[in-house]
């Protein structure tokens, strides 16, 4: 919800996997794609890092996130009721309820 707030970032769906997320997100037009993963991985890594000290020691090199991603961008003319029925039918889908 931090994130949304701050960055005008609106998490549409959450869905994961084994050893992989899927994020749904809308964002204002004007933030590059690069700097919304740059965003995403670094807060919710600091807060998983404050939140669950012990988890950077079992991790390797102690990082959270791979450097790797994969990000597309969708619109309303039918590709993003696609992305958010995969994103929902991950193995550990949440729908994200906001206040907006």
């Amino acid at each position: 919800m931090e994130i949304s707030k701050r960055f005008q970032l609106h998490f549409l769906e959450i869905g994961s996997d084994n050893d992989h997320v899927h994020f749904l997100i809308q964002s204002v037009p004007m933030m590059l794609p690069t700097k919304i993963v740059r965003v995403v991985k670094s807060i919710t890594a600091q807060e998983i890092f404050g939140r669950i000290p012990g988890v950077k020691k079992q991790l390797c090199g102690g990082e959270f996130w791979s450097d790797g991603y994969f990000m597309s961008t969708v619109g309303k003319n039918g590709t993003e009721t696609a992305i958010q029925q995969y994103v929902k039918n991950s193995r550990y889908s949440t729908r994200v309820q906001t206040d907006t």
